[in-house]
């Protein structure tokens, strides 16, 4: 369901025709220009979409004799429409608002261009209409410059939290803390925010709640971030073999993406904060080609092969 009030200022939305709608039952990111329909072809009407009138169908409409125009749009508005929006600031014929207003449909202005609005709109309705999935954890975003949204999960208890208040105060940003809220906003991509009643807030055992803002300034926190690595936090476990090379990718799936993982082993002395943002640069140098461990892995190849034939070796 996508709510009629938040959709209309979003996008910076003029009310022509009110209506008592106060959500829509849009089910697709599509957007649908009436074009076809005011020319009489009903046969595909995706009337369940926002429908959408740039100057193309507007120029159309004023060509129309009154009496024809007024039939027409009729007919239009007959069908469950959930609103209708008019682009490049124009201004509709009053026999479109009174159809509209007859059947308790919303008729909005923008002043974009058409194109530009199309592109918006179906950015919002991606956000609104995404997959989501609530996750108890901790999401900072780690050298901004590099972009790397980092997602702490673990057990209560392990440290999450508290590696995210040293990443602060190293200059990193916050996202959410304890709760985050994912979204899919596309079939290989996720984000995070914080649910707006803990936004900003963090809680430190022995401390209490604390508002990281408040106490470092507003460039300490992030709405939202890009989902791109995840680390496992864990208590060390003696005995337990964790990875020491890194020549094998993990992935963890969450709705339905792939996103690279990582187990993190803590126990007293190990500096975390200096870990995440390592895991943070390493994570970019290898989006641009470069693994430090299968570089190194290639060289021992080359040095055993060299090893096992001394003649090749000889005749270089």
């Amino acid at each position: 369901m996508v709510q009629a009030a938040d959709f209309a200022k979003t996008l910076q939305l003029t009310v022509l025709s009110p209506s008592t709608q106060t959500e829509w039952d849009i089910r697709t990111t599509d957007l649908n220009r009436p074009g076809m329909q005011f020319c009489g072809f009903y046969e595909y009407f995706p009337f369940e979409r926002p429908q959408v009138i740039g100057k193309v169908e507007m120029t159309y409409l004023e060509n129309l004799e009154p009496e024809v125009r007024r039939q027409m749009l009729k007919k239009y508005f007959s069908f469950d429409i959930p609103c209708v929006i008019i682009c490049r600031g124009m201004h509709p014929p009053e026999e479109l608002l009174e159809a509209a207003a007859a059947r308790n449909i919303a008729v909005y202005q923008t002043g974009m261009v058409t194109t530009k609005f199309f592109f918006t709109a179906i950015n919002y309705l991606n956000r609104c209409l995404a997959p989501r999935v609530t996750r108890h954890g901790v999401l900072v975003s780690v050298y901004e410059v590099y972009g790397e949204g980092i997602l702490l999960l673990g057990d209560s208890g392990v440290g999450k939290s508290e590696a995210a208040l040293e990443l602060i105060r190293r200059g990193h940003q916050l996202v959410a803390d304890d709760v985050v809220d994912i979204c899919r906003v596309s079939d290989n991509r996720l984000t995070g925010e914080c649910p707006e009643m803990v936004r900003h807030f963090m809680e430190i055992r022995g401390i209490g709640i604390i508002d990281i803002r408040a106490m470092y300034g507003i460039g300490a926190v992030a709405q939202s971030k890009s989902i791109d690595l995840v680390i496992h936090m864990e208590k060390w476990i003696e005995g337990k073999e964790y990875d020491r090379l890194g020549l094998n990718d993990e992935y963890i799936t969450i709705l339905g993406v792939k996103v690279p993982s990582q187990t993190m082993p803590v126990r007293p002395g190990r500096n975390l904060a200096i870990i995440i943002e390592v895991a943070a640069r390493n994570l970019s140098m290898k989006k641009l080609g470069f693994s430090a461990a299968r570089e190194l892995d290639r060289r021992m190849n080359e040095m055993i092969m060299k090893r096992s034939n001394p003649d090749a070796q000889n005749h270089g």
